[in-house]
């Protein structure tokens, strides 16, 4: 008992140096990619879409690439991924609203535009996991499992594609500032490179301690990986996506606050899970797993969307409500831990 103790108070600091170096990481890997892209005159799609994408999104991409690679782990990935587009459609936002004074205003670019696509992302991630069941032979007995190849893999990426092309020419005509307030020339190219590259670093030790914690706990519960993957991993990489949202939020900039929870959960859904399995050379993918996560992940999208699309914003209740709706996914996810239900199989 008291070495099983020991085990998991190491796993459990694990998880907590884990989250704080994703943290301080991600916080990092933003500011130097946003100074960068001001110093370089990046255009705005490329500073939104694509570098403050990646940026906030490199914790749950590290992680689902060495939870395939090095433990052939790949459902801890498809759980940080799925568990992190939960708790960014829910919390962030809610924390942005609170922290932004009670109100984030919002537009009908971002509730109609942006919700489209997002919602489509989802449909083309779960239609990705069901033509690996579809068309995968090797899954004898469990007609519910197959393995994502490169080829199915690829059908996100090339959405993702369609996703910056629109974005860049919906923006070509516009110039928009930094979400920092980045002045181009008072950036130091050097450091600002440096900083980068010390941040990715933090960032894959941060990755590691998640993804190690992750099985760990599913080894000392003789619980699934997948479960640990949507609650441990999922809120430590979700860290820097909360921070440059509340950052925007605090300093009056609802759009960017917004923007990047719905630009973070696309490059997630689209880019971050085929690359995992891209690193590993394929991936086997439970249906019985992942249907219920996504179907929730759906629920919790049209929530928000349902309470954006209200007056044009958040409003101080309407955060309460999301909290309130996270915090039921999670009293899901601990009776699943529990045997007291079973949608998870």
């Amino acid at each position: 008992m008291a070495a099983t103790a020991f085990t998991l108070t190491l796993l459990l600091g694990a998880a907590v140096v884990g989250a704080a170096l994703a943290f301080r990481g991600g916080e990092l890997l933003v500011e130097a990619a946003d100074s960068l892209g001001a110093y370089y005159g990046l255009p705005p799609v490329v500073q939104g879409a694509v570098v403050a994408a990646v940026g906030s999104s490199f914790p749950e991409l590290a992680s689902t690439v060495i939870a395939s690679v090095r433990y052939g782990a790949f459902e801890i990935g498809v759980g940080a991924v799925v568990g992190s587009a939960v708790f960014n459609i829910l919390i962030i936002p809610a924390i942005s609203t609170l922290a932004g004074g009670g109100s984030l205003a919002s537009n009908r670019d971002l509730v109609f535009k942006e919700a489209q696509f997002y919602l489509l992302s989802i449909a083309v991630v779960f239609l990705t996991f069901t033509l690996a069941v579809v068309y995968d032979g090797t899954a004898v007995g469990d007609p519910l499992t197959g393995e994502i190849t490169p080829g199915i893999a690829m059908f996100p990426l090339l959405l993702y594609g369609l996703y910056i092309f629109i974005q860049y020419h919906d923006t070509l005509e516009h110039r928009l500032a930094s979400p920092f307030g980045v002045d181009p020339d008072a950036v130091n190219v050097e450091r600002e490179w440096a900083r980068l590259v010390v941040s990715l670093a933090v960032i894959v030790v941060s990755a590691e301690l998640l993804v190690r914690a992750a099985v760990g706990f599913g080894d000392a519960f003789g619980t699934s990986t997948f479960l640990w993957g949507l609650t441990v991993v999922a809120a430590g990489t979700s860290l820097p996506d909360t921070f440059v949202s509340v950052v925007a939020a605090r300093r009056g900039n609802a759009d960017v606050s917004l923007a990047n929870v719905l630009g973070s959960n696309i490059f997630a859904l689209l880019v971050v899970l085929p690359v995992g399995v891209l690193a590993a050379g394929r991936a086997t993918i439970s249906l019985g797993a992942v249907v219920p996560m996504m179907g929730f992940l759906v629920v919790a999208s049209v929530a928000f969307f349902a309470v954006l699309r209200t007056e044009m914003r958040l409003t101080r209740r309407e955060a309460y409500l999301l909290v309130g709706t996270y915090l039921a996914f999670l009293a899901w996810l601990t009776a699943e831990s529990l045997g007291l239900s079973s949608f998870i199989v």
